[in-house]
């Protein structure tokens, strides 16, 4: 076994150094040279670094209501409520980064780029029925939307690289999409793989879904706002594709790639 309880203990609290970074790039916004960038720019990313810093000091993981620490500013209800405009506001980020490079140039390439907001927007719908209705294979739902975002994002960035005017300006973000697509597409479908295997776990055992109702949601909203279990069982966590996902999520891949957008057109 790679982890045990106590190593993932120390792994979910190193986390939290996370917020560090977060917050030093949200006061580096604060300064002139980043504070006049576009807002449709800077907003999100602002938004993102504070989202991502709590999310390191109080972790957890939704779709089983497990927490590091049992404490309101834990709640599931609370988190995800954070996440659902958050993951909107970066992927609107992401859309509006290409409409930019695109410049106008290809309505094709504009309009699969706001198809990213919409998916976006569709997996929120996905998470929040798995929570509310507890349909476990709602999650995996989410997750294939998420593949098809950076399926577009790369795509699209082929087509600048190869087609737009604006490649050489912006060549670095461009080479960034392609390179995140490359490593997180295969990810993404190891993660799948996980969630069906949990899905298939849930219909081994016989487990049959509640009939929707008014009371279903109600009660399953109190639980994502009061229930609380806490681990630090890898297997509560999702094991390493949790904690690479929590990681590269809140710490290293996204709030830093957020920031060299901004420095990217702080000097344009």
């Amino acid at each position: 076994m790679l982890f045990n309880s106590s190593t993932y203990k120390y792994c979910l609290w190193g986390i939290k150094l996370g917020a560090i970074l977060n917050i030093y790039f949200l006061l580096k916004t604060q300064q002139t040279q980043l504070a006049n960038v576009d807002p449709y720019l800077l907003i999100p990313a602002q938004i993102l670094f504070i989202v991502s810093a709590y999310r390191c000091l109080f972790p957890n993981n939704y779709s089983k209501n497990i927490v590091l620490h049992d404490t309101i500013l834990s709640s599931i209800f609370f988190t995800r409520l954070l996440a659902t405009f958050v993951e909107i506001l970066y992927i609107y980020m992401f859309s509006y980064v290409l409409r930019l490079i695109n410049a106008d140039q290809y309505l094709l390439l504009d309009l699969l780029s706001w198809l990213m907001v919409v998916q976006v927007t569709i997996s929120q719908c996905f998470v929040w029925g798995a929570i509310l209705l507890r349909r476990e294979r709602y999650y995996y739902f989410e997750e294939l939307g998420w593949f098809i975002i950076f399926v577009l994002n790369t795509a699209i960035s082929i087509a600048l690289l190869l087609y737009s005017s604006g490649y050489q300006e912006y060549k670095t973000l461009i080479h960034l999409n392609l390179i995140f697509g490359i490593l997180y597409l295969p990810w993404q479908i190891i993660h799948l793989k996980s969630i069906s295997s949990r899905v298939a776990k849930y219909r081994s055992m016989n487990i049959i879904d509640e009939i929707f109702s008014t009371n279903l949601v109600l009660t399953n909203l109190k639980k994502s706002i009061f229930e609380r279990i806490k681990t630090t069982e890898p297997e509560s966590w999702g094991g390493l594709v949790g904690l690479s996902w929590m990681v590269s999520y809140w710490i290293i891949l996204i709030p830093i790639w957020f920031y060299y957008i901004l420095l990217t057109f702080s000097l344009n």
